[in-house]
């Protein structure tokens, strides 16, 4: 009876730190190209750049990218659809940026479903992250 209980704690204690360690840009990057099935280089910055720029019928059938609240240069802050300031998406303009693994994931999950009405894939979400990691 403990040992499948202990078992368990353990894969579960093992799942949190997989996704607590991923405390970086590089590291969500490679954790997001092993979800996909794919190595590091695979990762797209050109891809990245594409799914923040491209435009999508929104939920009210209005087109929506990223960069319509993000603004068309990721350094810069941007503004929510309520007016709410948002901080800029490069980590080299807001160093912590991509630096919470819970937080990371909760936005894309929002934001992906507002933007193309579904969730991002893994190799999505490592092709995004490398474009953002290359502006400066």
């Amino acid at each position: 009876m403990i040992k499948p209980l202990l078992y368990g704690g353990l894969a579960v204690f093992g799942m949190v730190s997989a996704v607590a360690a991923a405390d970086s840009p590089a590291s969500l990057m490679a954790l997001y190209a092993q979800q996909a099935g794919v190595s590091g280089s695979a990762l797209s910055a050109t891809r990245g750049e594409a799914l923040y720029r491209t435009e999508h019928a929104g939920r009210d059938g209005q087109a929506v990218s990223c960069a319509g609240c993000h603004t068309a240069n990721p350094a810069q802050a941007g503004r929510t659809r309520v007016g709410k300031r948002i901080e800029p998406l490069a980590p080299a303009a807001h160093p912590q940026r991509f630096t919470d693994a819970a937080k990371v994931e909760k936005w894309f999950r929002r934001n992906c479903q507002d933007v193309l009405q579904r969730e991002c894939s893994a190799q999505e979400k490592g092709d995004f992250i490398t474009w953002l990691s290359q502006i400066k």
